[in-house]
């Protein structure tokens, strides 16, 4: 039993949360500083890319338009400058502002609470796991944020595309939903959001974290630098887009105005299919197809989105590491 010990002390010393000496053995990250870095990641994150979104979610809705308002990306962002200034891609901030931060703080936190417990002796973090603790925070942030917030904000900015926009802001329009169609309201495409949430953290802490192992190789300790972090965060962000950009598109037909067209998250997609053809979910060419038009937005957005939040959440628990303490 010594003897074993002694084999497997030098990586089971890589465990430790605070004690951790200068030179630079690997310590697991505190859910409460996860809490607050990823709220911190999230807030600045969504401010940088928020018309990138907009964009995509107004070429998803125009796509019931006959004949259709834009035919393109830099047609949309060109319509909407003249129409309401630069404002205008600004449109629906504060619903997604609102979510952004307690999402990314539910995501981080949750994901490095199950990963805590998923480490090896050690302390390593091998793909399989990543993707199951990825799972379970994409799930978390799901139920908990990201469904009402995002039915809030697509509502919102459909609303707001509209003749005769009925909402005056984010808190007015909250009330009006709930008012007339009750807390279920802000709960439609729950089940399109978890598969979609759930699948997205999923592929990106795989992602992130085979790219992590790979990049460390032997030596757990070895530092990543922020433009490599921001490497892997775009890699990772770009792999989840190409996987679960059906169910997003899914997703925001159920939260639109238009929601109530479809009995559930399966006669949603069903109706897509027997109007559209089967073809939409292997179409060559992604912005002519129902399940992936938006991509190309959506890429560029996903992308710098998971770069900057990895980036700032890492930079910022190395600040916490140095102001608070934990055992």
């Amino acid at each position: 039993m010594e003897g074993n010990r002694k084999l497997i002390s030098p990586f089971h010393r890589t465990r430790c949360l605070a004690a951790a000496a200068p030179g630079g053995k690997a310590k697991l990250t505190h859910p409460g500083k996860a809490i607050l870095a990823g709220g911190i990641a999230g807030g600045i994150e969504i401010c940088i890319t928020f018309p990138t979104e907009y964009v995509k979610t107004q070429l998803q809705l125009d796509e019931k338009a006959y004949p259709p308002n834009y035919r393109g990306i830099g047609d949309c962002v060109k319509q909407t400058v003249q129409g309401h200034g630069v404002r205008g891609l600004y449109r629906g901030l504060s619903s997604l502002l609102y979510g952004s931060i307690p999402k990314s703080a539910v995501r981080f936190g949750v994901f490095e609470y199950l990963s805590n417990h998923a480490r090896d002796e050690a302390g390593k973090l091998n793909s399989t796991r990543g993707l199951l603790c990825g799972l379970g925070a994409g799930v978390m942030e799901a139920v908990v944020i990201v469904c009402p917030m995002e039915t809030v904000k697509v509502k919102f900015i459909h609303d707001q595309s509209s003749a005769n926009p009925k909402y005056r802001g984010f808190y007015h329009g909250v009330r009006e939903i709930i008012r007339t169609q009750g807390i279920k309201g802000t709960y439609q495409g729950l089940t399109a959001t978890v598969l979609k949430q759930g699948s997205n953290q999923a592929i990106r802490f795989y992602v992130m974290t085979s790219l992590r192992n790979w990049y460390k190789g032997d030596n757990p300790n070895k530092a990543i630098n922020p433009v490599v972090t921001g490497t892997f965060g775009a890699v990772a962000g770009a792999a989840s887009v190409f996987g679960n950009t059906p169910l997003d598109v899914i997703k925001t037909r159920m939260q639109g105005l238009e929601s109530h067209k479809y009995k559930s998250t399966l006669d949603c997609a069903l109706k897509i299919m027997r109007h559209e053809g089967v073809r939409a979910f292997y179409s060559i060419e992604i912005l002519s197809s129902t399940f992936y038009k938006g991509t190309v937005p959506r890429l560029g957005r996903v992308c710098l989105d998971v770069a900057i939040v990895f980036i700032i959440y890492e930079e910022v628990v190395k600040v916490l590491n140095t102001v608070w303490k934990t055992e």
